[in-house]
């Protein structure tokens, strides 16, 4: 079992309530020094813990203080020491999101589980989707669109009617929000080593938004996607309840 547990948690009091007996039981160092970090709280604080240290290469664990939990391990406190030696890894890489503003701007960011396009305004977005620089729509008009990993395929992906992903497979899945016009397009897959590109038709009178992981930014005129290789998160599962699991077992709910 590593000796060096950084415990952090969300700012829900049961969490903290969590991370103060886990403290007080097993101790606490600084995460810059720590062996492995245990995240308290839910899915979003467990993204959240994964954004903020992925340069330290340490990996996650994350016990269940939120309320779906889908990357987070069940709860306890007693035999913490025996599940940590036990952990199975998973390696992640996120997807990198470079939006270009109507104003000019640049902003980049990182997204674990999806990057998605949504309009900000009453009308339906128009948008022009290339694949590895070749065009393959037009015109897709929507309420926005997304690409996800397969880590994220069960998360807004799944809501928006995409494809679960199995946690292995070098694919991404570009998935429709409410699609008008093709009607019945749903979404497509795409290697991962493709760059995916959005470019919004007529922003100043359909804006959108696009978001990495729940950060926004607006008003943007393209928005280009892609595996980040070079970033890996390290997260860690139980035996046997590890992500691949637990996405072929969504997929029978």
């Amino acid at each position: 079992m590593p000796q060096r547990i950084a415990f952090l948690a969300s700012d829900a009091p049961v969490a903290q309530t969590a991370r103060a007996a886990l403290v007080g039981r097993y101790g606490n160092c600084d995460v810059d020094k720590a062996e492995v970090i245990v995240a308290l709280g839910g899915d979003g604080f467990m993204l959240q813990t994964m954004h903020a240290t992925q340069a330290l290469d340490v990996p996650v664990y994350g016990m269940n203080r939120g309320t779906v939990g889908f990357l987070m391990n069940r709860y306890s406190e007693g035999d913490l020491p025996d599940r940590l030696a036990a952990a199975e890894e998973e390696v992640l890489n996120p997807l990198a999101m470079r939006a270009t503003c109507v104003d000019g701007s640049v902003h980049e960011a990182l997204a674990i589980n999806e990057v998605s396009l949504l309009r900000a305004g009453p009308q339906a977005a128009k948008l022009r989707v290339t694949v590895d620089g070749r065009l393959r729509m037009e015109e897709l008009v929507c309420d926005g669109a997304l690409v996800c990993t397969p880590a994220g395929s069960t998360a807004y992906n799944y809501s928006a009617h995409g494809p679960i992903l199995p946690i292995g497979s070098d694919v991404l899945a570009l998935t429709a929000i409410a699609p008008f016009r093709p009607r019945r397009w749903r979404g497509a897959l795409v290697p991962k080593s493709a760059v995916v590109r959005f470019e919004i038709l007529n922003p100043e009178k359909r804006p959108v938004m696009a978001e990495a992981d729940s950060r926004a930014v607006r008003n943007v005129r393209s928005v280009e996607i892609r595996s980040e290789m070079a970033v890996q998160h390290h997260i860690l599962f139980d035996p046997g309840h590890g992500l691949e699991e637990r996405l072929i077992r969504e997929q029978f709910v």
